[in-house]
């Protein structure tokens, strides 16, 4: 049977299946049943669902899980976190909790500035181009009115539009070059309209103003949003550090600037550093509906605007207080998009007390920030794979068809015993023998 398929978007989602099952599985009836065991029991809801994207033929599920105890700016919140590795949730739990004894997070929004261009072609004299934009730039904003009226209305809308030569990259390349205020929407279809408008009014103002044509190449947000930031971040006296007696708090905070100092200048060991704080920081973008591809695009651009890729977390003592923050880029919305259509977001953003999108945008750096703590505080002191392994043990004797007798039994095994894969796999071997 052909593989491909002339459309396949036309054909109604049981059409899809059969198609998909007849093409590609040999056990059709097995695979049919497993995308159907998805489906939701409420058919208004599973419609929903359905509708989101095109070609939807089940769901795909992750864990919803919360991490309780945070508290932000002298309120506690449990922070809702989608996420299907192993032992994040648990992590950003322990450090919430270690947190909360010494006077918790503080967080602050810098700037909430997002950005979109027009990109384009002119091949006239420069001079002339920056003449006929400053001419138009009133233009170009008063067409845009009909997009704008009810955000500005809220107090947002366009700030500013550049005009930006880049011909020394690209033969007459240069850009509209646009700033925005979205409130608590994300923004994107906002800015994106207007920069469509933008280009439709540079264009036919172009044609009668100036020599030279103008040729309109793309309009589009842009996801790298370094003026649109949140700081976050935590401090003690560093002999509150130890709360064991495995290690002095002045051992531990030796050993962790040490691991974040190495962060900030080997590239090799800050990209899984930042992928240990992107674990926090997708969790809760994910559970609230948020775009969390953009935002891992922008948030490892801003890692990289020195010119090396580095840390997106600092640390110092000073005078005896440890310190610990991130900076990071966060365009998110509370409003628009998912956030009024997914039941499980709705529920997700009412139990972060409904916050706005600078709110959100502090919890999810906490969260960031949190899940980088207690990786390195893993690394310098016990070791990343004790907690990580604890918490993956579950999956492997799921993995292999553990009864709850069994599995009851190797948990209290593995909790004098070193977890590995083939001790686990060893273990069961040797219970049902």
């Amino acid at each position: 049977m052909s593989k491909t398929i002339s459309g396949f978007s036309k054909l109604s989602k049981s059409k899809k299946i059969d198609w998909i099952v007849d093409t590609y599985f040999s056990n059709k009836e097995a695979a049919k049943t497993v995308l159907k065991q998805y489906w939701n029991s409420n058919e208004k809801l599973q419609q929903l669902h359905d509708e989101f994207i095109e070609n939807t033929i089940t769901n795909y599920y992750l864990p919803l899980g919360v991490a309780p105890n945070f508290l932000i700016n002298d309120k506690t919140y449990t922070i809702p976190m989608a996420i299907e590795e192993s032992s994040v949730v648990a992590a950003a739990s322990k450090a919430a909790k270690f947190w909360s004894d010494r006077g918790g997070f503080k967080a602050e929004v810098i700037s909430t500035t997002k950005i979109g261009q027009v990109h384009f072609i002119f091949n006239g004299e420069t001079e002339k181009l920056k003449s006929f934009f400053n001419s138009t730039k009133s233009k170009l904003i008063e067409d845009t009115h009909v997009i704008t009226k009810n955000m500005e209305a809220r107090g947002g809308g366009i700030l500013d539009i550049e005009l930006r030569d880049k011909t020394t990259a690209i033969e007459g390349y240069y850009q509209l070059h646009a700033t925005f205020e979205t409130l608590d929407a994300m923004g994107a279809n906002f800015i994106n309209s207007c920069l469509e408008q933008f280009a439709k009014t540079l264009k036919t103002e172009a044609e009668s103003k100036l020599d030279n044509s103008i040729e309109i190449v793309m309009s589009i947000l842009s996801n790298y949003v370094p003026d649109c930031l949140v700081k976050a971040e935590v401090s003690c006296p560093v002999n509150a550090l130890s709360d064991d007696n495995s290690i002095t708090g002045e051992d531990f905070a030796n050993k962790f600037l040490q691991a974040v100092n190495i962060a900030e200048v080997e590239p090799y060991r800050a990209v899984t550093h930042n992928k240990g704080i992107m674990n926090g920081i997708d969790a809760v973008v994910l559970a609230t509906g948020n775009d969390f591809r953009a935002v891992e695009a922008g948030v490892h651009a801003y890692a990289s605007r020195n010119g090396v890729y580095s840390s997106l977390t600092h640390a110092e003592v000073k005078d005896g207080i440890f310190k610990f923050w991130i900076e990071i880029p966060l365009a998110l919305g509370t409003v628009g998009g998912l956030t009024s259509l997914h039941p499980l977001v709705k529920l997700s953003l009412e139990m972060l007390n409904k916050p706005s999108a600078k709110e959100l945008m502090q919890i999810v750096a906490v969260a960031g920030l949190a899940q980088n703590f207690a990786a390195i505080r893993s690394l310098v002191t016990t070791g990343i794979q004790q907690g990580h392994m604890k918490m993956h043990l579950m999956n492997i004797l799921n993995q292999f068809e553990a009864t709850l007798e069994e599995k009851e039994q190797l948990v209290e095994h593995f909790k004098s015993n070193t977890i590995t894969h083939s001790a686990v796999i060893e273990a069961i071997e040797n219970l049902r023998r």
